[in-house]
């Protein structure tokens, strides 16, 4: 008999950036036994320059569609895990999924506050990217 897989649902103001980038380190760690989905609080547009720095490390997020946590509930979405990527400073602001699960928060700036040229603002994103693949590996690893 097959295991259920452990869920997680990674939520973040508007399923942009961040939630999308920690779905997508999840999805692919290789694991069977885990299952990753993400969902904002409104709906948003994948943010280019996010995709653009998960090509750089091979993950391709450019098919993804950006969801609300009002999806998720419609669709009848009940997770193990319940993980909110808002910063700090935004932290009134996320969204909190009514769904269950054991809710965990992690804090990362919001790629979209990013200013400058190009160049430093893909460099902000790897920097967050970076800090997120490191905070689901560290949560894999510690789901045994």
């Amino acid at each position: 008999m097959d295991k259920k897989p452990i869920t997680v649902l990674f939520v973040c103001i508007h399923n942009s950036a961040r939630s999308q980038m920690a779905e997508a380190f999840v999805n692919a760690s290789g694991r069977d036994d885990v299952r990753a989905e993400s969902a904002g609080l409104e709906a948003g547009r994948l943010n280019p320059l996010v995709v653009e720095s998960m090509k750089e490390i091979g993950i391709d997020i450019s098919g993804n569609r950006t969801k609300t946590v009002g999806d998720m509930l419609a669709h009848g979405g009940k997770y193990d895990y319940v993980v909110t990527v808002c910063d700090g400073a935004s932290a009134e602001r996320c969204p909190v999924f009514p769904g269950g699960g054991f809710r965990l928060h992690w804090d990362f700036p919001d790629p979209s506050a990013l200013r400058g040229e190009k160049n430093e603002v893909l460099a902000g994103i790897r920097a967050v990217r970076d800090r997120i693949r490191a905070a689901a590996e560290t949560w894999l690893a510690g789901l045994g």
